[in-house]
């Protein structure tokens, strides 16, 4: 990241920039925010290249073959203007390193490692040829490393299958060394040339060197096309793929989803681990965070007269709009508003929406669903109250006791009735799959604020999960050891009585290992105590212990068995450990305790003070963990109701709508991206264990 200059621009369509990410002879990436707040990479193209007709049609290509391609291992396109004097494409900001990047500084990646970068590509090529496209540029470069998996970009030179080149006769589009024979000798290319790109890829990635050698471009031309590649050191697992890959003859290569087959062996997929990725991208996450906001731009509104039967409020909306280039868009939105509830001028009762409530209420899990229930009635009521609101909410609340059959009642009831627009929940942990099922056929949207997904929450076209993964936790612990207080030796005691648990924290520690730091790793069976771990933890003279497992009953114990041994260092873990029983049970050994959790404490968090305060009014109590996000996701489908296109709101709209919004919360902002996932850098916290009690320490990326 480097400085903006005095020539860079400070606006780029509705995007505010904050600092360069890169430059080249085509133009300059920007690292960007959304008017909601989303950070996102802005690619602007130079105004020489764009006053070339072919080019600035070829970035036209660009933008919408890039809008077309949908997936988990591609980045998705948030904006675009190809009309601007100096075009420009904004994609979300993915703040991993590039693959290039990646082998350059620490070398060749494991062969586990390989196959599952590989399978992810191969996914995301199917993608793209799904589309009727072929991306023509495959390459180190064009491949982001994530926590969860590769992300393919830039779809600068994809085409239609079939389309005619922009390019003079005989020029070459794409990087010399993962050309394919037929593209690097008469410029054709599809999807095949795009699997021959992909084995180059892996054997770099693999090996650290490229099948056809390096050196002049003419050279690696002519061996591409006339010699054998060198797949010296190309690890046995990966031989018969990549050698199918790189065949001659494209008729002779797998298809992308064949290579991705071909590369899981049909479903074993191998686990997705970068040695120290975890730990840049917290650092990379944090730096961004760290950004200043950008100077508002002037507000003055250049736009016509509010025309009759428009209020003021919306003439000030679409002058806005105006202002930024929206015209007529800006007019037909304002006059879209007015229809949408049913009035003509503002005149009229307006339209009230139901959101149901799915939770248990009287079970085992009624505390959360308590808190789920009270956040959402707070979210209706001020929804209600707000001034100019074009509809009306109301809560419908349904108790599925935490049991099963309870759940699925609830369900039928909730997706039966034509009222229900959305639901909130449901809040209990384990749901069964009829009931996801169930919501999914009515094409009713669930968001789901507090369950974990490790106990069978999923996403589906319908199915809104807004919490962070149990898997990305441990990133914020992660930056706790590297930044915040530096451990030098860290110990893991990983709990074999919540053998996922502790795979995903151990997993993460080794993959992030901090650069000098001695990471060592002890296993307590399911039956064995914490005793040994404990001093074994004292003795290696560790200033950091981590709990990896899931269980605030052995969590408790580890706390007293650490205290017990003497242990005087940071002992953290993530947050199914952080409940009022792990407080309890631990007594003073919870003292100093660090935790990584997923909610947020609205009596601490700046944004949420003013909902702190209507809950003590209203419930005469300080809110309950969740009951924030509850009230954000109660927020967040009010907004999808807002903003779809249809006069009246429906299920479906809503549905399709949530995924696609950047809605900033009391607790975090959500968005989302891929295949419906929520993004989680605004969605991790920080807390420490103070006189009995978790005090909130903030965001992980800013403590």
């Amino acid at each position: 990241m480097r400085p903006l200059t005095s020539d860079d621009p400070r606006a780029i369509g509705a995007y505010r920039t904050l600092v360069r990410l890169g430059a080249g002879g085509m133009g300059v990436v920007y690292l960007a925010r959304s008017p909601g707040g989303a950070l996102a990479a802005v690619k602007v193209i130079r105004a020489e290249h764009a006053d070339d007709p072919g080019f600035r049609a070829r970035f036209r290509r660009e933008a919408e073959a890039a809008g077309r391609v949908t997936g988990p291992w591609v980045v998705p396109v948030t904006g675009a203007d190809t009309e601007a004097r100096e075009p420009w494409l904004a994609t979300e900001f993915v703040p991993g390193p590039s693959l290039a990047e990646t082998v350059d500084t620490q070398g060749p990646l494991p062969v586990g490692t390989v196959r599952a970068l590989g399978a992810g590509l191969a996914r995301a090529l199917a993608a793209v040829h799904g589309a009727g496209l072929a991306h023509r540029d495959v390459k180190p470069g064009n491949v982001l490393l994530a926590l969860d998996g590769p992300r393919l970009i830039d779809f600068g030179i994809a085409r239609h299958d079939g389309a005619t080149a922009l390019t003079a006769t005989g020029a070459v589009i794409g990087t010399p060394g993962y050309l394919a024979p037929e593209q690097a000798s008469v410029g054709e290319s599809g999807a095949a040339g795009d699997v021959f790109s992909l084995g180059c890829v892996l054997v770099y990635a693999a090996t650290g060197r490229l099948p056809f050698g390096q050196g002049p471009a003419a050279g690696v031309l002519f061996r591409t096309v006339h010699e054998d590649p060198d797949l010296t050191g190309l690890p046995d697992q990966l031989l018969g793929t990549v050698t199918a890959c790189l065949s001659k003859d494209p008729a002779h290569r797998p298809t992308a989803e064949q290579a991705a087959e071909l590369l899981t062996g049909r479903g074993s997929a191998d686990p997705w681990s970068v040695p120290g990725l975890s730990a840049l991208i917290a650092e990379r996450s944090a730096a961004a965070l760290d950004l200043p906001e950008p100077e508002p731009l002037p507000t003055t509104v250049l736009g016509p007269a509010p025309a009759r039967g428009i209020s003021r409020r919306r003439a000030l909306a679409a002058g806005a709009v105006l202002l930024t280039g929206g015209g007529t868009a800006a007019w037909l939105a304002a006059r879209r508003g007015d229809a949408a509830d049913g009035r003509s001028g503002g005149s009229g009762p307006r339209p009230t929406y139901t959101i149901g409530l799915h939770a248990d209420l009287s079970g085992p899990g009624r505390e959360l669903g308590l808190a789920h229930q009270r956040g959402a009635q707070l979210a209706v009521a001020a929804h209600n109250a707000g001034t100019g609101a074009e509809f009306a909410l109301a809560l419908r609340t349904e108790d599925d006791k935490g049991t099963a059959e309870g759940a699925l009642r609830v369900a039928d009831r909730l997706s039966t009735s034509p009222k229900v627009l959305a639901v909130v929940g449901p809040s209990t942990n384990s749901t069964p799959e009829a009931v996801v099922e169930r919501y999914e056929r009515s094409n009713l949207a669930t968001v789901v604020v507090a369950a974990r997904s490790s106990d069978g929450v999923s996403t589906t076209s319908t199915r809104c999960v807004i919490r962070p993964p149990d898997s990305v936790l441990p990133a914020g612990l992660i930056h706790y050891v590297v930044n915040t207080s530096p451990a030098k030796r860290i110990h893991i005691i990983d709990d074999g009585a919540t053998p996922q648990s502790g795979w995903l924290i151990t997993h993460a520690f080794r993959d992030a290992a901090p650069t000098g730091a001695t990471l060592t790793v002890h296993s307590v069976k399911a039956d064995d105590g914490f005793g040994p771990a404990a001093r074994s933890a004292v003795s290696a003279r560790a200033d950091a212990v981590v709990y990896a497992g899931g269980s605030a009953a052995r969590g408790a114990r580890c706390a007293r068995a650490l205290a017990d041994a003497g242990f005087t260092g940071t002992p953290l873990s993530t947050g199914a450990v952080l409940t009022p029983a792990f407080l309890r049970d631990a007594g003073e050994a919870a003292e100093g305790w660090v935790f990584s959790e997923a909610w947020t404490d609205p009596t601490a968090a700046p944004a949420a003070k003013a909902f702190t305060a209507a809950h003590r009014a209203r419930f005469d109590a300080v809110p309950g963990r969740w009951a924030a996000e509850a009230y954000d996701a109660v927020g967040l489908i009010a907004r999808a109701v807002r903003t779809t296109s249809a006069t009246t709101a429906e299920r479906g709209g809503v549905a399709q709508r949530l995924f696609l919004l950047d809605y900033q919360g009391i607790s975090r902002r959500i968005s989302f991206h891929g295949a419906h996932q929520v993004r989680t850098g605004t969605g991790m916290f920080l807390y420490r264990v103070e006189d009995g009690r978790a005090r909130w320490l903030g965001p992980y990326g800013t403590v």
